[in-house]
């Protein structure tokens, strides 16, 4: 974060005010649907490992010119992220027990600080 204060001063705030606008909208989305998004576990783990592989692969090849698939690559994890969103909150809301809040929030706070760490990296390049 203090790189990012740094190298483009004003990028957290917005970030942050942008994954809370993201995360409750997709929240709302799921407690006004009432739809059980577990359906998107397999997506999900797919689109993780695509995700690994992809990161694997970009530290043994050369980056300089590539800075536009850097932001295809940010925005396909906020999408993500997003489908984390959706399928915690809902597996929280259909799945999780009144005694497991700790797992329920520490699965939900991974996919947010994801969610939050990407969108801060396209905030960054837009500042280029």
């Amino acid at each position: 974060l203090y790189i990012a204060q740094s190298y483009a001063p004003g990028a957290i705030e917005i970030a942050a005010v942008l994954t809370a606008v993201v995360f409750a909208s997709l929240t709302v989305f799921v407690f006004v649907s009432r739809k059980d998004f577990s359906f998107l576990r397999n997506v999900l783990m797919v689109g993780g490992l695509a995700a690994m592989a992809f990161i694997v692969a970009m530290i043994f090849l050369p980056s300089m010119g590539f800075e536009l698939l850097h932001i295809v690559f940010s925005i396909a994890m906020v999408a993500l992220a997003a489908g984390y969103i959706l399928y915690h909150t809902s597996n929280i809301m259909r799945h999780y027990h009144t005694d497991q809040h700790v797992a329920a929030a520490l699965a939900l706070f991974s996919a947010v600080a994801l969610l939050f760490w990407y969108i801060l990296r396209l905030v960054m390049a837009s500042r280029r």
